[in-house]
């Protein structure tokens, strides 16, 4: 795929979008210590050594393989008047073939909620998924109960599909999940009966 050739970059009103790097560990580690109880009831179990250096070295090395071979899009979100780390944001499991599909996964540091950010990263990624990377289709799950993300999700043109039992361990438990899917022509709802 293309995209190893050029820098990653999306610009949004407010935003850089970019993968991580390994200068990000201090902003990253500081943000996801200090929003743990905003981010720990929506996320998969947080390993013993999540906030390490080592750890997020990993990370770094999986956000650079999977840019190359097309798999994935992580991103980071960096404000651009202070260039704080404001949360992330990716598009995984990238299928291609008939499927042309991906997996949205995000999430904003504690003191960077309800302030559009994560509205405007959406927005953003889904032009970048459907106009560059030629995808039909990016789907989400979140916690039913999770009503900002089933909001945000809606709000940014996602439309709800259905429930998905035992979909994910959130917390360390098995949960279902709901299931929603933006595409980059909409069908649903319209037939050829006319």
């Amino acid at each position: 795929m293309l995209l190893a050739k050029r820098k990653l970059r999306i610009e949004t009103e407010r935003m850089t979008l970019r993968p991580p790097t390994h200068s990000d560990f201090r902003a990253w580690s500081s943000l996801r210590a200090a929003s743990a109880e905003h981010l720990v009831p929506w996320e998969p179990s947080w390993a013993t050594d999540h906030l390490t250096r080592k750890a997020f070295t990993n990370r770094v090395y999986w956000a650079q393989r999977s840019i190359a071979s097309g798999t994935a899009v992580p991103l980071f979100l960096y404000r651009r008047k202070d260039d704080a780390l404001l949360g992330a944001i990716t598009l995984d499991n990238i299928r291609r073939g008939p499927a042309q599909a991906g997996t949205l996964g995000y999430w904003t540091g504690a003191a960077h909620a309800r302030q559009g950010y994560m509205r405007e990263a959406i927005l953003a990624l889904v032009h970048y998924t459907f106009s560059r990377l030629d995808l039909s289709r990016i789907e989400a799950a979140c916690l039913p109960e999770n009503a900002a993300s089933r909001g945000l999700l809606e709000n940014c043109g996602f439309k709800y599909e259905g429930v998905a039992q035992s979909y994910l361990q959130i917390d360390g438990r098995w949960r279902t999940h709901v299931l929603y899917a933006a595409l980059r022509m909409d069908r649903r709802g319209k037939t050829d009966a006319g």
